[in-house]
């Protein structure tokens, strides 16, 4: 796929759209905000469609662009602005098991830690060299809810996005390599003593990040702002802003391996695995 324009109202756009689809050519809309639009063509003819979408700059309120919306069927929604319809459970349940099980498994541990003996637990899952389960353990455990929310909220969103293109078994990798990558690296710039699932967050964010830069021809994985936001958080994280303890090194090599798994990535694997 190839980009080839931006708009600034996602309903007008979807008109344009599906005229153009009706002329043979095929494309989609993406947005991260549902306010501005990306134009991004699937297959067809270039040159014609950019024809097409610059008749459209020249009067968007063309009657024949509602014209298409309702001949396309798109008319119950012209254009699906992201967070509009949740559907979170229908959501969820769609995802692969691994998304799903560490998902489930960081809840039961939060809550069990919550109302159990904490350090009994913490102790089951906390990093040790001569326990190899242990390596990766630590990402199953968070001490606060907003801790929890945040990574796990990552962890959903960014894991779908690589399963999607990539398949389950792309992110089982990330998550076993980014996993043990930070947590060991953590260990030995700190210690033992920490938890929580940053660091795969940082090695799939960084992993989106790199594969972006490398098929720019593609829909990106993560978008530019949300990339921005996360390396600002790592840094101020370094700084003790916030004054609460993190797992900065955990942050910080999870995302080198995540964009070192990216940078070693075939271009053309983007297929997802039965």
């Amino acid at each position: 796929m190839k980009l080839i324009a931006h708009y600034h109202n996602p309903r007008l756009a979807q008109g344009a759209v599906d005229y153009i689809k009706t002329q043979g050519i095929e494309c989609i809309l993406r947005s991260h905000d549902g306010q501005q639009v990306e134009v991004w063509l699937e297959r067809g003819d270039e040159q014609q469609a950019i024809y097409l979408w610059q008749q459209f700059i020249a009067n968007p309120e063309a009657k024949r662009y509602q014209a298409a919306s309702w001949q396309t069927g798109s008319t119950a929604g012209l254009f699906n602005y992201q967070g509009q319809k949740l559907n979170l459970v229908q959501r969820f349940l769609t995802l692969n098991w691994l998304l799903q099980g560490v998902f489930a498994v960081s809840i039961i541990v939060f809550i069990t830690m919550l109302f159990g003996d904490a350090n009994h637990i913490f102790s089951l899952f906390r990093f040790s060299l001569d326990k190899p389960w242990a390596w990766i353990t630590p990402t199953l455990i968070h001490f606060s809810a907003i801790h929890l929310i945040f990574n796990l909220s990552w962890w959903l969103h960014l894991g779908a996005q690589v399963s999607k293109r990539f398949g389950l078994w792309s992110l089982i990798c990330i998550y076993f390599v980014t996993g043990t990558t930070s947590n060991f690296m953590q260990f030995v710039f700190v210690d033992a003593n920490f938890g929580g699932l940053s660091g795969v967050v940082y090695g799939l964010l960084g992993f989106c990040w790199i594969i972006g830069h490398k098929n720019p021809q593609q829909l990106p994985l993560v978008s530019k702002p949300i990339v921005g936001f996360m390396l600002l958080w790592m840094l101020f994280g370094f700084t003790d802003t916030f004054f609460i303890s993190m797992a900065n090194w955990a942050h910080l090599f999870g995302l080198l391996s995540g964009m070192f798994i990216a940078a070693c990535w075939p271009n053309n694997q983007n297929k997802r695995e039965a």
